[in-house]
């Protein structure tokens, strides 16, 4: 009791403060998005993601060694599709050519050790920007389990060591393990987008990819029949539970900072790591906020990643682990 007992003894100074700090950010922490395009040369920033790129697979080259050098050991691959090349059926997601593909094997050739994570979803194949089959107005569960399966084969075999189905289908976890165990994939991890919320904070990232939802009658315009209703909590448990029987390697709760309370739940109520995705909206209210002046942008950054972290997170996936690991290092 006071005065035997007087806390601020701990926070006497920077030293104390270290010593007896329980959540230390480190570089192995982060999962690095990577935004690849078609072409040569091609270094684009996302003009809502300040600092952010879309790049070509000879930028893809060199952004990966960067990665490494700074210890940065893990990414997750996007890939922005021309129209032309874009249906209703997921033709080009199973290109074993595709844009996907050959980024897989670039990154694996330029940083062998480097692990690769794939975007496992339809929305950037989609005519219709929705991360399944549209069929009589809704989006077809089945039917695009059964694609998601496809793609994640074929991500297999360019090379990817862990698939990420970001698309919330019913049983794909399922559907997809079972494909890459009868391919001989039995290594090939899942990283499975548990905890998906139909948010607000994906308008940048979906601006980066060109994959919104499109407007137009009789089919939804947005996700909310198939990502989670933010208003609920003991959902995304049973979700994430769900994915696990199924399968799952690792599950993610995403959006983050908005959502540490489910971060929480879940790692309290299962047993395999928890991802979290820092999303492109949370990236870019720092990025605009700290650009006015409004906030200290890498005492806020910091912040946030610490908290994701505190919360219950065991990998961050995060548009700031350059900037991240740059500051701490």
């Amino acid at each position: 009791m006071f005065p035997l007992n007087r806390n601020r003894r701990l926070r006497t100074n920077d030293a104390i403060r270290s010593l007896v700090r329980e959540t230390i950010i480190s570089p192995n922490d982060f999962i690095v998005p990577l935004f690849v395009v078609e072409g040569k040369g091609i270094k684009e920033e996302i003009p809502s993601m300040p600092n952010y790129f879309r790049m070509s697979l000879d930028n893809i080259e060199k952004e990966v060694h960067e990665l490494w050098k700074l210890g940065l050991k893990s990414v997750l691959l996007f890939v922005k599709v021309p129209d032309n090349l874009k249906d209703n059926k997921g033709t080009e997601a199973l290109n074993p050519n595709g844009l996907m593909q050959r980024a897989i094997k670039t990154v694996k050739n330029a940083t062998p050790g480097m692990l690769v994570m794939t975007d496992v979803a339809l929305d950037p194949f989609s005519s219709f920007g929705h991360d399944g089959i549209v069929e009589n107005g809704q989006i077809a569960n089945d039917i695009t389990s059964a694609i998601l399966a496809e793609m994640s084969v074929s991500h297999a075999e360019a090379g990817a060591d862990f698939v990420a189905p970001s698309d919330m289908m019913d049983g794909r976890i399922l559907e997809i393990r079972d494909a890459l165990e009868h391919a001989g994939y039995i290594n090939t991890g899942i990283l499975a987008y548990s905890a998906k919320y139909a948010s607000a904070h994906y308008g940048p990232f979906r601006d980066a990819l060109d994959s919104a939802p499109v407007d137009l009658q009789n089919i939804p315009k947005d996700k909310k029949t198939y990502q989670m209703d933010y208003h609920n909590r003991i959902e995304a448990i049973r979700e994430t539970i769900m994915d696990i029987e199924e399968g799952a390697d690792i599950v993610m709760v995403k959006p983050g900072i908005s959502y540490l309370d489910i971060v929480r739940e879940i790692k309290n109520a299962v047993e395999v790591p928890v991802a979290v995705y820092q999303v492109s909206g949370e990236y870019a209210m720092i990025k605009a906020a700290s650009q006015r002046g409004w906030l200290d942008h890498d005492a806020v950054m910091m912040e946030q990643v610490t908290a994701i972290k505190r919360a219950g997170a065991d990998m961050i996936a995060s548009y700031f682990a350059k900037d991240v690991v740059k500051l701490i290092s």
